[in-house]
Formats: structure tokens, C-alpha cells, sequence
């Protein structure tokens, strides 16, 4: 009984030890306090972050719209995880344990983890200079080995690319090693007009190029004028002739589509039929006699 009596007492003594709750209260609140503020400057850097950029939208001085997409998202995650990696360290402190121990130990620790996690830092490493090099930026419409979509986020170590059904694509910087930016020039336009072979060739190109002259005014994504090319193709019961047109990036299937619905009305107001397949057929018979 004088054991479980003493060690009773030793718990008693413990628990109302007034100094230690206040002590642990303390930390506690000094806990919340630190994350309060860590979420609050998180907030206000963020905003800081898109203030900057928006200004920049005025100045001399500015880069692409696309670069700016990329670096503000770049600069927002850094700041995120260098905010919460403070807090951390002062919550560590908080709490008692000596932190220069840690991270001399987690430093050992990290050097051998690194030679075997080379692929991390390979990431890291493509995705330093996927950024310095602007090879793509946040809302290019890019194409990497099977994957074509638009970039939607661009990290140190991945890459999302969301393609046109809605699936978002994540992919290891390392992996990508070769880009196709559609994004950074000019699309082309390229619209087939299929004319039957018994209308005139040269009053349907006359037509073409009349309308052409009206489109530019109509589609504010057109560069440069929509040009006929001539005849493309000779068909069996059609003649094909080809329209380009330099629009902005990214916009020529909308222009397409509108170049082909204009043509093909303007061609039936004139009076040009829709071809449509056809066969010819002859008796030998009657050719011989």
C-alpha cells in the first residue's frame, strides 16, 4: 500500500502542479498563435503577390501575361511551404526540443537519402529550368508525349496539363523531355470548301474571295485576312479548294468552324450545289455496235 500510495501522491503532486498547467497553456496557446499568424501572412503574401503583378499589368516593363500566370502560382506555393516550414521550427521550439540537433540530424539524414532520390532531383531540377527557360507557362495549350491539354499549374517537381474532357494530368518534371507549345505563335486556319464539278471554278473563287474581304471585320481573332489558296484537290464529282488564315494562338478551330459555316451559306445564296457522289454507267455492248 506505501508504493501505491507514493506513487499516487507523485501523481496528485503532479497534476496540480499549478506552474506546469499554466506552462503547458502557455504553449498551447502559443501553438495556435503561430499558426494564426502563419495562415494570415500566407493570406496577405498571397495577395501581396497578385497586387504586384496586377500593377505590373501597367507597366513599361512587363512580361507576358502567360510568364506572369506561371511565376505569381510559383511564388505563391514557395511562400506557402517556407511559411509553414518556420512555423514548424517554432512550434518545435515551443514544445522543448532542441532544433539545431534536429536539423544537424535531419541533414545526415537527408544526404543519404539523396543519392536515392536522384529522380526527385532530377524533378526539381527540369522544373528550374522549365521555368528559367519559359519553355511553357500556365494556360499554354501544350502537348508532352501522349498528354495534350492546358497547363494549369507548373511546380518544382510537377506539372498538371487539364485536357479538353476534364481529366488533369500530372506528370513528373523529369519525365518531360520534349514540349510542343501551341501557345506561343500563331495557329493557322485551314478550311476545305468542296464545290461540284459542274459549277464554274472561277465564279466560285470570285464568290470565296468576295466574302473573304467582309471576315476580318467579323472575327476579332483573325491576324491577317483569310487567303484563297486555289484548287486543293480534284475529286470524282467535286473540286476541293483550300482557305487559310493566320489567327491568334489556340483559335483556329473556332475560326475553322466559322469560315466553313460562312462559305458554304454564301456559296448557296449563289447557287452552288453540295456535291454528292455519283456513278456513270455504260453498256459495252452498245459501244461496240
Amino acid at each position: 500500500m506505501n508504493l501505491i500510495e507514493k506513487m499516487w501522491n507523485q501523481i496528485y503532486v503532479y497534476l496540480t502542479d499549478s506552474e506546469r498547467w499554466i506552462t503547458i497553456g502557455e504553449g498551447f496557446l502559443k501553438i495556435i498563435l503561430i499558426f494564426i499568424i502563419a495562415t494570415a501572412f500566407i493570406r496577405v503574401g498571397k495577395l501581396a503577390i497578385s497586387k504586384a503583378f496586377l500593377f505590373r499589368v501597367k507597366s513599361p516593363l512587363r512580361i507576358s501575361e502567360r510568364r506572369e500566370n506561371t511565376l505569381s502560382k510559383l511564388l505563391e506555393n514557395t511562400l506557402t511551404y517556407l511559411v509553414y516550414f518556420i512555423a514548424i521550427i517554432m512550434i518545435l521550439e515551443t514544445i522543448g526540443l532542441d532544433v539545431g540537433a534536429l536539423l544537424a540530424g535531419a541533414g545526415i539524414i537527408g544526404l543519404a537519402v539523396g543519392f536515392g532520390a536522384q529522380s526527385l532531383v532530377k524533378d526539381i531540377i527540369s522544373g528550374f529550368f522549365i521555368i528559367f527557360e519559359d519553355q511553357f507557362s500556365v494556360g499554354d495549350h501544350i502537348r508532352v508525349s501522349t498528354f495534350e491539354g492546358t497547363v494549369v499549374e507548373i511546380g518544382l517537381r510537377t506539372s498538371k496539363i487539364k485536357n479538353w474532357t476534364g481529366e488533369v494530368h500530372i506528370l513528373p518534371n523529369g519525365n518531360i523531355t520534349e514540349v510542343t507549345n501551341f501557345s506561343i505563335n500563331n495557329s493557322v486556319a485551314v478550311v476545305d470548301v468542296s464545290i461540284s464539278l459542274e459549277n464554274d471554278i472561277s465564279e466560285a473563287e470570285r464568290v470565296i474571295r468576295e466574302l473573304l474581304t467582309e471576315v476580318p471585320d467579323k472575327y476579332e481573332d483573325i491576324v491577317t485576312p483569310p487567303e484563297l489558296l486555289g484548287v486543293q484537290t480534284l475529286g470524282t464529282s467535286d473540286v476541293i479548294l483550300r482557305v487559310t488564315c493566320e489567327v491568334e494562338p489556340m483559335r483556329h478551330f473556332h475560326i475553322a468552324r466559322m469560315l466553313r459555316k460562312d462559305i458554304r451559306v454564301r456559296l448557296g445564296e449563289r447557287g452552288f450545289d453540295i456535291p454528292y457522289p455519283r456513278m456513270v454507267m455504260y453498256n459495252r455492248k452498245d459501244e461496240i455496235s
